[in-house]
């Protein structure tokens, strides 16, 4: 469980400054930002604009293109479902479902207690062994409805 910092626009300045020199520096800044913030906001693209001497919408099309990347701070714990083929022919899709249902939302919702955002991620790299699915920083393969239930009643604990 991750703690983030509340956002402000000095210290993302920081950070942009910590990575810019950097070759493609907009994904590291990306990436710092949300390690940091939780997130990135909106208010962040124009400091990476400026600071990298690129438009707006290169920010932009950066961040809405990437899964990864959030708008808003996520929940005290994320669960991210592999969505990729190889989990899709080994039946994630209704272990995806029974997950939106026992949380009570959709992929990239939170729930109401702020304590599990649901995510979908795209590939985990455990196609050997799939459905695979990600509590936070950790992995976890074969999945089948009783491993789930166990993940989702430790992201909720």
């Amino acid at each position: 469980m991750q703690k983030y910092e509340k956002w402000t626009s000095e210290r993302a300045i920081e950070i942009i400054a910590q990575h810019q020199d950097q070759k493609g520096a907009t994904l590291p800044i990306l990436h710092a930002l949300q390690e940091v913030f939780g997130c990135v906001p909106l208010e962040a693209e124009p400091l990476i604009a400026e600071a990298l001497n690129i438009t707006r919408a290169e920010v932009h099309g950066c961040v809405t293109f990437y899964h990864d990347y959030r708008r808003e701070p996520p929940g005290r714990r994320v669960l991210k479902i592999c969505l990729a083929e190889s989990c899709q022919a080994a039946g994630v899709r209704s272990l995806e479902k029974r997950a939106k249902e026992k949380l009570g939302v959709e992929m990239g919702g939170t729930t109401a207690d702020a304590r599990v955002t649901l995510e979908p991620v795209y590939c985990l790299g455990l196609c050997h062994s799939s459905p695979a699915a990600m509590l936070d920083k950790d992995v976890y393969a074969g999945l089948d409805e009783e491993r789930l239930d166990e993940l989702l009643k430790e992201a909720q604990a």
